[in-house]
């Protein structure tokens, strides 16, 4: 047995032994909180594994512009953050080394549905947010795919509180603009709400604007004194150029905005996104600590965007070279024309029932997803330069391709054993089961070496056991073990190509295995006060460690063109990553006239095996050979050792507060070879609140919001995966850069009757 899992057995195996032996006592009803469709069972009290709960009242009051920003206070959570509000969540630095359009490897779960957009972000109207619960470790046992680290479930707005009308307005730097409109009813057994808002930003970036529109509600009938039914949908649009990346850090000192064209291209453009989602649940009350919930969804991400400008030549029909020559140097040309059309509808059913000493779960989870990229050519262009070459040659405007179509069926059980075994001690016992298959076709034209159609089955276990031992009513050690699983995309197991000239073979691998996640925690919450000030307490030690990772052994984001002579371009399960760390949330009564939230963060993530990584070398045109890098014990890029951030709150009078809040980020890589280093950086933002009350019962809000208080210059993000300026050399004038804004002021005014 592997030494890492021998402290957390041995907890496992004492808590078993003090079960044994203990006395026996009066125990009080025993209830299981877990539940992937609803919030209303949410409780941290008898919770084996580290989870934070941020209700929706927190969210308004933080007057975020992205989910970033509400989540900045728990202890272990990192993004990836472009221009505009595009934003992939991280948990435990797990897939930091990941920034394209690849799943995040944590469950983004919206009214129980873990959603995947299609460029691997999260969409999320931060006004019709009612709670968010946010569970570290490995979290298939309860959500299925790709819940390697855990899970950010979001629940959205409900309930009579929505009842009456809401109209607020909010302005800030860079032409953000926001209006938001909501209104709501509750009478006799109806409850139901709409809300619409509009948002636009020219952004602090060169061609960087964005604009994103929201149209959603519930509508809640009580059917009797124990059951109800509900319907809620949300349709959005979104429209966002994203541009904003630099390449190398002296362009990101000279041009920050990344306006020249020296300064690089993104390698994708102009998103036009269209999510609408729709769900219907029926819950009933079964008598004591018994329930039975009900859940059937379409959610459906339809995305344009234009990608693929790093390489080519312009030309024009008759096959001569066109003006500029290479597409490269051209910050508005595009190589492709991509339509992606995604659709997750299914069913989800939960039963629970309490006792004195047992409590009981059993879901079942049937879902299909289906998904189709379509990618034409947006110009006519060549690979080669030379002033006039053969029609053959010419990929013409218009001409599709890339067609897959893939879709994955999921069947899945699960469930959640409670068990009292003394007053102090309960355990916890999950499990699911997963039958997920896989399906692949093309609807191009046969192409030798291509692997036009494929099918795949996978059945995958993930479980959960923890342990909570209860020093006193206010005080709980806690345990757990837990997996969690990802499988192959269509993509990995048969959509590649061989490629024409045969040198880099790029091959689809349908003998991959699903990647697995194994979690290992011990923590401790604690309530209590010190000098008369209330406390909340919650500390981890968390180890996570990652087998059959999906690598690709011609290096990430490689291209055909630099891949070596005989090196076969395709996905394996060659990697391995092991996350260690330390998570502390400390919390003081909001409610006092100064109170104060702490959350700080250890992480030592660093590759177990990654030693076939090839780099590509000089420019798209010429390439040099790639080079190989082993980068077995390095540190995963983007990851800091230490991350802190400080909220303090001091409530003036009833009506009137202010918010500091400080983050300090310790410095990280920016790459998997550990070349390019950048340093730490403190960040201030400040925030006044003012509400009044008029004698009509109509409430006035006002809010004012810095952020980065003293300006200062930092990047949002930071990656590097080749020698992109093709100087054969890969140093720090060759990541993508994306710079931070600086001060940015947001100010706003919501009157509800």
């Amino acid at each position: 047995m592997k030494k890492q899992h021998y402290f957390t057995l041995s907890l496992l195996t004492l808590a078993v032994s003090a079960a044994a032996y203990a006395e026996p006592a009066m125990l009080p009803a025993v209830t299981v909180t877990s539940t992937t469709i609803d919030d209303r069972f949410d409780a941290k009290r008898g919770e084996p594994s580290n989870v934070s709960h941020i209700s929706g009242k927190k969210v308004d009051a933080t007057h975020g512009k992205n989910i970033l920003q509400v989540l900045e206070g728990v202890p272990g959570v990192t993004a990836e953050l472009q221009s505009g509000d595009s934003l992939k969540i991280t948990l435990r630095g797990v897939e930091n080394q990941r920034y394209m359009g690849e799943k995040p490897g944590v469950a983004i779960v919206i009214d129980g549905v873990p959603v995947m957009e299609r460029t691997g972000r999260v969409n999320i109207d931060l006004d019709n947010i009612e709670s968010i619960r946010v569970i570290k470790g490995g979290a298939s046992y309860l959500f299925g795919e790709d819940a390697l680290s855990g899970a950010v479930v979001i629940t959205t707005k409900r309930g009579a509180k929505m009842a009456g009308l809401s109209s607020g307005i909010e302005v800030g730097s860079f032409g953000y603009q926001k209006q938001v409109v909501t209104t709501g009813f509750a009478k006799g057994d109806w409850v139901g709400h709409v809300q619409a808002s509009h948002t636009a930003a020219r952004d602090f970036y060169d061609q960087g604007n964005y604009l994103r529109n929201y149209f959603n509600g519930k509508l809640q009938y009580m059917i009797d004194s124990t059951s109800d039914i509900s319907f809620g949908f949300e349709q959005s649009k979104r429209n966002k150029d994203s541009h904003g990346t630099v390449r190398g850090v002296d362009n990101a000192y000279l041009d920050p905005r990344s306006a020249l064209a020296t300064s690089g291209k993104d390698f994708a453009r102009l998103y036009d996104v269209g999510l609408d989602k729709m769900n219907l649940n029926y819950s009933k009350d079964l008598g004591t600590n018994g329930n039975v919930m009900v859940g059937i969804y379409q959610y459906t991400d339809h995305t344009n965007f234009k990608s693929n400008g790093t390489s080519g030549f312009l030309r024009n029909a008759n096959g001569t070279l066109a003006s500029p020559i290479n597409i490269s140097q051209n910050p508005n040309t595009y190589i492709n024309i991509n339509d992606n059309n995604q659709i997750q509808k299914g069913l989800k059913a939960e039963w629970r029932k309490g006792g004195e000493v047992m409590a009981f779960m059993a879901g079942l989870d049937l879902r299909t997803d289906q998904d189709r990229q379509v990618t034409s050519n947006a110009i006519t262009y060549s690979a080669s330069g030379a002033p006039k070459v053969a029609a053959a040659l010419v990929n013409k405007a218009g001409t599709t391709t890339l067609d897959d179509l893939m879709q994955t069926n999921t069947q899945a059980v699960y469930g959640e054993l409670k068990w009292q075994a003394t007053q102090p001690l309960t355990f916890t016992f999950n499990a699911r089961y997963d039958d997920l298959q896989t399906k692949y076709s093309s609807g191009m034209a046969p192409v030798a070496g291509k692997l036009m159609s494929g099918q795949k089955s996978f059945g995958v276990w993930s479980e959960r056991v923890g342990v909570n031992y209860a020093l006193s009513d206010t005080q709980e050690i806690y345990t757990n073990v837990s997996t969690g699983f990802r499988t192959p995309t269509a993509q990995q197991l048969y959509g590649s190509t061989i490629s024409p000239t045969g040198v880099g073979l790029v091959q689809g691998n349908p003998n991959l295995q699903p990647e697995q996640s194994l979690n290992q925690e011990i923590g401790l919450r604690s309530k209590g006060s010190l000098f008369g000030i209330g406390l909340d307490l919650d500390v981890a030690l968390f180890q996570l460690d990652r087998k059959n990772f999906i690598l690709n052994t011609g290096g990430q984001y490689q291209t055909t063109a630099n891949a070596p002579v005989g090196v076969i371009d395709q996905y394996q399960n060659i990697g391995g990553v092991r996350n260690r760390g330390i998570e502390l949330a400390l919390k003081t009564d909001r409610k006092a006239m100064f109170a104060t939230d702490l959350a700080y963060t250890y992480l030592d993530a660093r590759f177990t095996r990654n030693d076939s990584y090839w780099m590509a070398m000089g420019s798209r045109v010429a390439p040099l050979p790639s080079k190989l890098y082993n980068n077995t014990g390095n540190v995963v890029p983007r990851t800091s050792k230490h991350k802190l951030n400080i909220n303090t709150h001091y409530r003036y009078s009833p009506a009137l507060s202010f918010t500091a809040e400080v983050g300090v980020q310790s410095g990280l890589y920016a790459d998997e070879m550990n070349i390019v280093w950048i340093g730490g950086r403190t960040t201030t933002n400040l925030m006044a609140n003012y509400e009044l009350k008029t004698a009509g019962d109509v409430k006035l809000s006002f809010f004012a919001r810095v952020d980065n208080v003293f300006n200062r210059f930092y990047y949002t993000t930071i990656r590097g995966s080749s020698d992109s300026n093709g100087d054969g050399v890969y140093n720090a004038l060759d990541p993508s850069i994306v710079v931070n804004p600086g001060r940015v002021l947001t100010a706003g005014l919501t009157v509800k009757f």
